[in-house]
């Protein structure tokens, strides 16, 4: 059932289902809750719950978002990991949440390592679907930049056209063509939130050195056919001192989840059993 709280004057949504276990989910972009909604379905004794990120699905943007620390283009407003991090803390409090386990993909990942650094007592353990800790490199500065260009310009539906295709595996593509046009489906970003999600990508902090105090339990994931996230980037989180256990798929683009979620559901439950 799907259901909204309030941060920061802005109403953002959420999805929870099932009981046991507290397991926050948090998606992609430019995508929303329906990410992992196969996933779910597979796993038994624990309450998901699964948030649209902010600008994301039916969560808002706001209208409170800082301006200028993207200096490719300083007049693009920022939504940062340190926003969404707090807009996950009040879902929290929202539910009387004192603490969970949160599985992140890509900027759900990103988010997570941010909340680690924020309230490491509210996680539990912590897992990784095609996510990495480094920060963007001067070429993605770039592309963004590019991306925020052609936004602007009334080109957010070309945007995601491409993204559509290049987050998700060859392998799928050619086995399962439909899935193409479904998650093309849930790329529905205003301009300004795609702006705001672009220029938060290319200030996030470089999270190398947050893997070496992570206690918790970690869980990676990295897709063989990733595009934007390689499996040696995601390496890095064998780093965590809690200890991390690393799986890739060989045919699983960046979309993993969504691409095979009974794999990944599969690597999922024996890893929170064990918890």
């Amino acid at each position: 059932m799907k259901h909204s709280f309030s941060s920061d004057s802005a109403s953002l949504s959420f999805v929870e289902v099932g009981s046991g276990l507290p397991v926050v989910f948090l998606h992609p972009t430019p995508v929303d809750h329906f990410y992992w909604r196969s996933i779910i379905q597979q796993l038994s004794g624990l309450r998901a719950v699964v948030p649209d990120l902010r600008g994301h699905g039916a969560s808002e943007l706001g209208s409170t978002l800082a301006v200028g620390a993207f200096a490719r283009v300083p007049d693009a407003p920022v939504l940062t990991m340190a926003q969404m991090a707090a807009d996950t803390l009040a879902l929290m409090d929202h539910l009387a949440l004192p603490q969970a386990v949160f599985v992140g993909c890509s900027i759900g990942g990103y988010l997570m390592l941010e909340l680690w650094r924020k309230a490491p007592q509210r996680m539990s353990a912590l897992a990784f679907i095609c996510s990495k800790p480094q920060p963007d490199t001067a070429a993605n500065h770039d592309r963004r930049a590019a991306t925020i260009a052609q936004a602007r310009a009334g080109g957010s539906a070309q945007v995601f056209d491409g993204l559509a295709q290049a987050l998700i595996g060859a392998s799928s593509r050619s086995r399962r063509p439909a899935i193409v046009d479904e998650m093309r489906a849930r790329m529905t970003l205003t301009p300004d939130a795609l702006v705001a999600v672009q220029a938060g990508l290319a200030v996030r902090p470089d999270s190398v050195p947050t893997v070496s105090t992570i206690q918790a339990p970690v869980l990676a994931i990295a897709g063989g056919e990733d595009t934007s996230i390689t499996p040696v980037e995601m390496e890095a989180f064998r780093a965590a001192p809690g200890g991390c256990e690393f799986h890739l798929l060989a045919d699983a683009g960046h979309f993993a989840a969504y691409e095979h979620p009974d794999l990944i559901a599969g690597l999922l439950s024996p890893w929170l059993r064990s918890l």
